[in-house]
């Protein structure tokens, strides 16, 4: 997008709120797409709150692997909370009008949750690793002690990236035009109705992707591929599905998770795409948290117990 000279910007109205195209484009399927992502949300919270309830009231679940799989489950409960209302909203009244202050809180929420969420998998993943590949060495290292500071440093770093990524943005002038194809607020789509110039925000972003995004991406890949290879090595059948048990559902999310987010930031920004890039958004943003408890659950036998204690409870 061409960038406005001064004077014109100076010149312009400034804007005070946003129109989120959502699903706009569809308005015979408004009552169906509130209904299904009604459902989504229900499930969803009920899912996560009762994974955190499981994690903190069963002994048997007080271990640093379901530690983590709490946090998880609170970080998608506020994650879901920050994207979902809105939109629900927006299909049952048809009122697509957010305030920029709105889409500015909105966004920091994505923004520290998604950051967090990319250290919190690279965290459950080196536990994983830590689990198979050194089982002696696992109770010293991953102790009480290690576990709530690799906990807090998830948060506190998402909390930073945030910071710093709203600092920049509060400088930003809006003077139309307002309409953002999509249905929250993303970085790029608010970047693109600026009339200012983005190049010191896009160098930041740049600057904090490897970090932020790319560093944990690569940490969990590299234990992965640490997990595998001693599991191949293990002689018995048993043994190999076993250990393999213990993290094929944290790697189920991590696909889930990763994979939806590569395919939209990675995939052309052109218009016959737009489309496409907004499924895949849904998968990553709402699909995603509704998955994690059901895989958890579905997949984990130590959860299926705890459950099965607490109905009979």
């Amino acid at each position: 997008m061409q960038l406005m000279e001064k004077g014109d910007v100076e010149n312009q109205t400034d804007v005070t709120e946003f129109i989120l195209l959502g699903f706009g484009d569809l308005p015979e399927l408004q009552i169906l797409l509130f209904l299904v992502f009604l459902v989504i949300y229900i499930v969803t919270m009920a899912g996560n709150f009762l994974i955190i309830a499981l994690v903190v009231t069963d002994q048997h679940l007080h271990t640093p692997m379901y530690f983590f799989l709490g946090n998880l489950s609170c970080l998608e409960t506020c994650y879901t909370s920050a994207l979902l209302p809105r939109m629900l909203a927006s299909l049952l009244t048809g009122d697509r009008t957010i305030s920029v202050g709105g889409c500015m809180t909105q966004f920091s929420f994505f923004c520290f949750l998604t950051t967090t969420e990319c250290y919190l998998l690279a965290v459950m993943s080196y536990d994983r690793y830590l689990a198979i590949c050194k089982p002696l060495h696992y109770g010293t290292c991953m102790n009480g002690k290690l576990c709530l500071q690799l906990a807090a440093g998830c948060w506190i770093s998402g909390f930073l990236l945030c910071t710093i990524m709203i600092c920049f943005m509060s400088q930003l002038i809006f003077c139309g035009p307002n309409v953002m194809d999509h249905f929250f607020c993303d970085l790029i789509p608010m970047l693109k109705l600026s009339c200012s110039d983005t190049s010191q925000i896009m160098l930041v972003l740049y600057i904090f992707t490897f970090p932020d995004a790319v560093s944990p991406f690569l940490l969990t890949l590299t234990s992965y591929v640490c997990i595998v290879s001693t599991i191949l090595r293990i002689p018995s059948t048993t043994g190999r599905q076993k250990a393999f048990s213990t993290c094929f559902s944290h790697l189920i999310v991590v696909t889930l998770f990763y994979g939806t987010i590569m395919i939209v930031y990675m995939l052309p920004k052109s218009s016959n795409l737009r489309a496409l890039n907004k499924v895949f958004s849904v998968c990553y943003t709402v699909l995603t948290p509704l998955a994690n408890p059901l895989i958890y659950s579905l997949r984990n036998r130590e959860v299926k117990v705890a459950l099965r204690k607490a109905v009979r409870k």
